[in-house]
């Protein structure tokens, strides 16, 4: 029997990967299945940035460039940050890695020794703790409530807080509620942070993708901190690839050292194109954005209808985090007979969580009318499923 690793251990599957490889198998088959699990916009890629991969593929950008990314676009994302949220960023704090995850990669390399703590909300995306075990480190749950609107409270963080502790992971808006972090809870975490740790990572990658309220950077109340964002969400660009970090300077040569060594560097043709998206695809983000907005109003009033808990609206990222516990306490069974039964994807609770049990999480990155179909037959699903 072969040998594999034990950092691997603890490395658990990724369940809403799980539920679209089985959706795929059974569209192999010819069954129709209705993509409410996958967090990836529906959206065609804005045609600036698709006309300008192909001007810098024909313009010779074929090559390696530096490891931390080309300085034009780490300079574009000052610009942005300093636009945005009004914070004075060096393009020498940004790294630019093919997606989120492996700058996400790069700051958990540099950041943790063995057995240091990272706090992270229960719920969470579902891969942070696996980041954090996979260097070594310890994944810290802070319970985060529905009747919150699923923020953390600044009291509850402050209670895990060791002498091994090295960041405060957040991530507003959130994947998987979809809700935002008020200013004062931001403000009240960023109090916690320090120059020698705990850093606050702050997990920015839904930035953009907000229907009421405003969202905050945390470099808007610390320079103490970790920011991660990327292409992906906002400008629909999931497949090709981009992302980026923006770290303290005092990291940023050990994480410059395992991009060259792991990473070499980012497409770099891929990084002309995130350059047109930040410049260029405005009209397109604001379309993208209220066609979002849409869907999910939608999605809010049809899933009361059908008996699931929303005590907070979510207004931000394209998820709707439902509570399911009067249908099931077991969200992944839950998820895959939805899945066998009414041909629906959806994102078991449990996935992102122990708190996170007794939910699913549906997604609105499809189009309204899919949207439309798949709660329909939910709704069949739930009228022919027996008591009990």
């Amino acid at each position: 029997m072969a040998r594999i690793a034990s950092r691997l251990a603890d490395i658990k599957s990724f369940i809403v990967m799980d539920v679209l490889e089985r959706a795929n198998e059974m569209e192999r088959r010819g069954i129709e299945v209705i993509h409410l699990e996958v967090g990836e916009p529906d959206f065609d890629t804005p045609q600036c940035v698709k006309e300008s991969c192909c001007k810098a593929l024909e313009n010779g950008h074929t090559h390696y460039t530096h490891s931390m990314g080309a300085y034009e676009l780490r300079e574009a994302i000052c610009e942005y940050y300093r636009n945005t949220y009004g914070a004075d960023v060096h393009p020498d704090q940004v790294v630019v890695g093919s997606g989120t995850s492996p700058v996400m990669f790069s700051l958990f390399a540099a950041l943790l020794e063995p057995e240091d703590q990272v706090i992270i909300s229960d719920p969470h995306y579902a891969c942070y703790p696996n980041f954090i075990k996979f260097m070594g480190g310890e994944a810290v749950t802070v319970p985060v409530y529905e009747e919150d609107g699923f923020q953390y409270r600044p009291e509850a963080i402050q209670e895990k807080i060791t002498p091994k502790t090295r960041g405060i992971f957040i991530n507003s808006p959130s994947n998987p509620t979809g809700n935002l972090l008020s200013a004062e809870r931001m403000r009240a975490i960023a109090g916690f942070s320090r120059p020698d740790g705990p850093y606050v990572i702050s997990d920015e990658i839904y930035h953009g993708l907000v229907y009421e309220g405003k969202e905050h950077s945390i470099l808007e109340f610390t320079d103490n901190a970790f920011v991660l964002n990327g292409f992906s969400k906002l400008h629909a660009m999931t497949g090709l690839r981009l992302g980026y970090l923006i770290a303290p300077m005092d990291f940023i040569e050990p994480i410059r050292k395992i991009q060259q060594n792991f990473f070499i560097s980012a497409n770099a043709m891929i990084q002309m194109a995130g350059l047109a998206a930040l410049r260029e695809a405005g009209e397109d983000i604001a379309r993208m954005k209220a066609i979002y907005n849409e869907r999910r109003q939608f999605m809010i009033a049809r899933l009361k209808e059908l008996g699931f808990g929303i005590t907070v609206e979510p207004t931000g990222a394209f998820y709707v985090f439902a509570n399911a516990r009067h249908i099931s306490n077991d969200s992944y069974q839950l998820a895959f007979d939805i899945l066998e039964k009414a041909h629906v994807g959806v994102a078991p609770g449990i996935d992102f969580g122990q708190n996170g049990e007794g939910y699913l999480r549906f997604s609105y990155a499809n189009s309204k009318e899919n949207i439309a179909v798949g709660l329909s037959r939910i709704e069949e699903y739930l009228k022919n499923r027996p008591a009990g």
